[in-house]
């Protein structure tokens, strides 16, 4: 249960990141036990206040109690109705026609095909850790930890 909800997590602040940086592409994910990180691709290191917000603004978001929606939409509906939002830099490969989503309104949608809680406050709360930013591939590593 402890990796589903650090999978979740990795939504949140996926969202998080989304909303308050604009970064938009994901380029990996990485879960084990209560630590995830998520690697994005962005154009410099982010600052303590931008970090500040981040980690606020996923544990809002946790704190709200959003419904985390998980459904299967044909591949073609998909992308007509969520355009390229929902992929990210990870291959889908070309025989699938079947997409799992996961939703949280207002805050993330991505293809995905692990499991996930049905509602952010069984995620608690997460600690993110100082940035990595790879100025040679425009890649910021964010690292976090589940709190509770």
């Amino acid at each position: 249960m402890e990796e589903v909800r650090t999978h979740s997590a990795v939504h949140v602040v996926k969202g998080a990141v989304q909303n308050v940086l604009g970064a938009k592409w994901t380029a990996s994910v990485f879960v084990s036990g209560g630590h995830g990180r998520l690697t994005v691709q962005f154009d410099r290191k982010p600052t303590d206040e931008e970090m500040a917000r981040l980690e606020q603004a996923a544990n809002e978001k946790i704190a709200e109690g959003a419904e985390m929606l998980e459904f299967e939409m044909e591949k073609q509906e998909a992308e007509g109705h969520f355009s390229d939002s929902i992929y990210d830099l990870f291959p889908v490969p070309s025989d699938v026609t079947i997409l799992k989503i996961v939703r949280i309104p207002d805050w993330n949608i991505n293809c995905c095909n692990e499991r996930h809680v049905d509602n952010t406050l069984l995620i608690g709360k997460v600690k993110l850790e100082k940035p990595r930013f790879r100025n040679a591939k425009r890649e910021l590593e964010l690292g976090f930890d589940l709190a509770e």
